[in-house]
């Protein structure tokens, strides 16, 4: 008898161990519950902890409250200036209104769905009144916020907020990518090419300059060259008259015994002349000269000026070539 009541006993107490835990429910803080009776909601729990429950009666359904994801697939879209691109974005959104929410999508999986497809409708709307260059680098923070309020506008009706919608990625179509790159190139070579015609005219302005310059700069001292070799001569032709001037016989001598040395230079050297010819006047007879007297009579008469120059120190180049000696000074 006592065994049968200690049975009872602890069924009555499994029983009411059984209904306790069916009436209680824990809220997770990261979690927010809808209390539904018959799939009608009663209740909103918003706050952490445990909380209680008809049993068998209701049963809860748990929502995030966490900021959720949604990365939405990559989109072809045409720009306002006909040009395609690829967009690939993602969004950030969170449940502010469980009991919205589970009136309008009831779970999560049809919340990414529908969100899904507003994002991309809204994306559209807004990219598409765009030009391409405004998509891609001028005004993207601008056109995310707009595509962001946009999309709250219409999933504040299911009890959602959109936190963010953030473009990862704007281009141009992997064909369009290529034949873009392609004119890139081709732009590129056509610049390349015209520097490097530019620097060629340019090389060849400056190097036939710098033959001008060349041309002209022998010119110059060819003529300066061949003006001072005729001064030189000139002056050499003076000095030297004036010196054989001096004593012309013995400038005949000198002359001529220079005439012998270069005629007579080789051993075999034959010569085809008339006895009497006056090339052999100083082999006949040495002392064919007129006589020292005479010469210096002549010498003292004609040169008295010459002797006084010389021994006052004076160069002949300088007294006989007075062009020369002012060059040289004014280079010095």
């Amino acid at each position: 008898m006592q065994r049968i009541a200690g049975l009872i006993t602890l069924a009555v107490l499994v029983g009411l161990g059984f209904i306790a835990s069916a009436s209680i429910f824990t809220v997770h803080q990261t979690q927010q519950a809808l209390v539904l009776q018959f799939g009608d909601p009663r209740a909103v729990v918003t706050e952490p902890g445990i909380h209680f429950k008809t049993p068998f009666v209701q049963n809860v359904v748990y929502l995030d409250k966490r900021i959720l994801a949604l990365d939405s697939a990559a989109e072809e879209l045409i720009a306002s200036d006909q040009k395609r691109l690829v967009v690939d974005a993602f969004t950030r959104y969170r449940i502010v209104d469980p009991l919205q929410f589970f009136k309008s999508l009831q779970n999560e999986s049809r919340a990414r769905s529908r969100l899904a497809a507003i994002v991309t409708s809204s994306m559209r709307s807004v990219l598409g009144a765009e030009e391409f260059e405004a998509v891609v680098r001028d005004n993207r923070a601008e056109l995310m916020a707009r595509i962001r309020d946009l999309v709250n506008t219409q999933a504040m009706d299911f009890g959602i907020e959109i936190v963010d919608v953030r473009i990862r990625r704007a281009d141009l179509p992997e064909a369009n990518s290529q034949a873009i790159y392609r004119r890139m190139q081709t732009e590129r070579e056509q610049e390349a090419a015209e520097f490097r015609a530019r620097g060629q005219e340019v090389s060849r302005s400056i190097r036939a300059e710098a033959d001008k310059s060349v041309t002209v700069l022998l010119a110059e001292a060819t003529r300066d060259a061949e003006i001072i070799r005729g001064q030189g001569d000139a002056c050499r032709n003076r000095v030297f008259a004036t010196v054989y001037g001096q004593d012309p016989d013995f400038f005949a001598f000198y002359r001529s015994m220079q005439a012998y040395e270069k005629a007579l230079e080789d051993n075999q050297t034959m010569m085809v002349l008339s006895p009497d010819s006056a090339f052999f006047q100083f082999l006949h007879d040495p002392n064919s000269m007129l006589s020292i007297k005479q010469s210096k009579t002549t010498g003292t008469k004609s040169n008295l000026n010459l002797d006084r120059l010389l021994k006052a120190g004076n160069s002949l180049s300088q007294t006989l070539c007075k062009e020369i000696a002012l060059e040289t000074s004014s280079v010095n």
